[in-house]
């Protein structure tokens, strides 16, 4: 029961803190979830946000529940879930019925413009960060760049390419390229 009290009460914790959306979330998830509680690892959370970012919702949302569903099953991806969404929700109403009477104030202004930035640069660094663990070899150099042009001119390519067929060929590249290594691997080791 504690350690379900406890997924409840980190996530709360991260759920209090989401400006920026899922790759700002990054930095916070790694020091919370991999370098406190040490409820993942870095491979596992970057595995967890590709996921969390192919399926439907919050990046961050869809983490938080990957890691209770980890650590305490069923319940533990609801409670970590909820903890997750409870911070935000609150914070959300309470912004809401203040913001229409303030939102025209040149100091609140002037605040979200200081927090767009803020968020800004927690994104670039979680993208920093993604790069130097994800892009390791000439292949995945190469895999990016494909899909980052295709991403990029899809707009004024003859035919529009979704992001959903983008994530699932880049899976689909990445298992036929391990299953090719695999094949050269037990071949030369039949040699």
């Amino acid at each position: 029961m504690k350690s379900l009290l406890e997924l409840y009460l980190t996530f709360l914790k991260i759920g209090c803190v989401t400006f920026g959306g899922g790759y700002a979330m990054l930095p916070i998830l790694e020091r919370e979830l991999v370098e406190k509680k040490k409820w993942t690892n870095m491979n596992e959370l970057r595995d967890y946000f590709s996921i969390g970012q192919c399926t439907p919702g919050i990046i961050a949302l869809n983490v938080s529940t990957f890691i209770g569903e980890k650590c305490g099953g069923i319940p533990g991806a609801l409670l970590a879930t909820t903890g997750f969404l409870t911070g935000p929700i609150v914070i959300i109403l309470f912004i809401a019925a203040l913001l229409t009477n303030f939102a025209n104030l040149e100091i609140i202004q002037h605040a979200f413009a200081g927090i767009r930035v803020c968020v800004c640069v927690l994104i670039v660094q979680a993208v920093v960060r993604l790069w130097k663990s994800s892009i390791v070899d000439r292949f995945t150099f190469i895999l990016y760049l494909l899909i980052f042009l295709l991403n990029a001119f899809s707009g004024i390519l003859p035919v529009h390419v979704s992001p959903a067929i983008l994530v699932l060929a880049a899976g689909a590249t990445g298992i036929l390229v391990s299953y090719i290594k695999a094949k050269q691997t037990h071949a030369q080791k039949m040699e």
